[in-house]
């Protein structure tokens, strides 16, 4: 039986950050995974997420200036630029591009506000009907190479990686917590730390938790989200092609050059957390309604002139979310919860393994947003 001063479960972006900035503050880390780091079957797979500043709530966006250190830190160890900077865009009037502006002056971040003539001048691949936030320094970045990135760090600092480590239960013991897995393993750990992503419902009521915390923690719901890949048109090359988010009429969706994802020829485009209703990560089934498909296709023909409206390639992916949108970091005896999903969590990965690392050693509280019984509006 192997022991650890510290357990992380998951090794998704938050996981492997985690076991990341513990072992790099000198501790025993042992990182369980139930399939592969940065596993098709998680959040965390793929080359292609939204990295960008805009948001309503101050708070958010100045994690992500505080994010930035991370990022050229975390390139630095992968002799890759992990984020392309294609830049971003933001239009739609539930979008609210103008308080997005306000924001961003308001934490230093470079943008502009455009009409929508002066947007369709200068993006034409796009049909604009609002003002439209322009930010020159997001793009996209590449969350299974930060992953794997992240799992070297880790490993060179003395993390132990366990792939193919599937946690069934863990429980109280005499000298810590016992973790067991579904094969029967098992693992003595002094503190848990759990960034199950998707899993997590699934896992929650297998953790020695009190009935108090367990109430005091919001709702996660997981769906299985559908995004479909769509070719540029020939007017558009792949380099002239940022990343949007548009809100307009019900309508949320957003979009982003999809990289390897999508051999580099299109778009990867999707609605924003309109997928089917899981239990947890271990009900997904990868299959898109037909009736989803064509709602899509038939706003990219809309609202995408620079786009072949034919979809070349698709595919799904989890989201878990809370009520509010907010992250989940929190800490109850010898265990931790760390859920920084919600859509919106890979822009963060890198620096939110340093407050996953402080929560778990005691050395400071989470951000108040994230603590349990905290809610902040996103």
């Amino acid at each position: 039986m192997e022991n650890a001063s510290h357990v992380v479960i998951g090794a998704g972006l938050i996981g492997a950050s985690t076991a990341w900035h513990l072992a790099e503050r000198g501790h025993d880390v042992l990182l369980l995974e139930r399939d592969v780091p940065a596993s098709e079957f998680g959040s965390s797979h793929g080359s292609a997420r939204i990295f960008r500043y805009a948001y309503p709530n101050p708070f958010y966006a100045q994690l992500v200036v505080d994010s930035e250190p991370h990022w050229a830190r975390l390139s630095e160890l992968a002799g890759v630029e992990l984020i392309t900077r294609c830049g971003a865009l933001d239009h739609g009037e539930d979008r609210n591009p103008a308080l997005l502006a306000k924001v961003l002056t308001q934490v230093g971040v470079e943008h502009e506000l455009l009409s929508a003539a002066e947007a369709t001048e200068r993006f034409p691949q796009f049909a604009f009907t609002t003002d439209v936030l322009w930010q020159p320094g997001a793009g996209v970045l590449d969350a299974q190479t930060t992953v794997e990135t992240m799992v070297a760090a880790a490993q060179a600092a003395g993390t132990r990686v366990r792939s193919g480590w599937e946690v069934d239960s863990v429980v109280e013991h005499s000298e810590g917590l016992l973790i067991t897995a579904a094969d029967g393993r098992k693992v003595l750990a002094g503190h848990v730390t759990v960034a199950a992503g998707g899993f997590l419902p699934w896992l929650l009521p297998r953790l020695p938790l009190s009935e108090a915390f367990r109430a005091a923690l919001p709702a996660f719901e997981v769906t299985q989200e559908n995004a479909f890949h769509f070719p540029f048109g020939e007017d558009f090359p792949a380099e002239r092609w940022p990343t949007v988010i548009h809100k307009i009429d019900g309508w949320n969706s957003y979009a982003l050059p999809g990289g390897r994802d999508a051999g580099f020829t299109g778009l990867k485009l999707a609605e924003y957390h309109a997928g089917r209703a899981l239990t947890s990560a271990k009900d997904q089934d990868g299959v898109i309604p037909e009736a989803v498909r064509e709602r899509v296709v038939a706003r990219v023909r809309a609202l995408y002139p620079g786009l072949v409206a034919e979809p070349y390639a698709e595919t799904t992916c989890l989201f878990t979310m809370t009520p509010t949108e907010d992250f989940v970091l929190e800490r109850e005896g010898r265990v931790t919860i760390f859920s920084a999903c919600s859509g919106h969590g890979a822009k963060f990965a890198p620096l939110m393994g340093s407050f996953g690392a402080d929560v778990a050693t005691g050395a400071a509280p989470a951000p108040a947003p994230f603590r349990v019984g905290a809610a902040v509006a996103q």
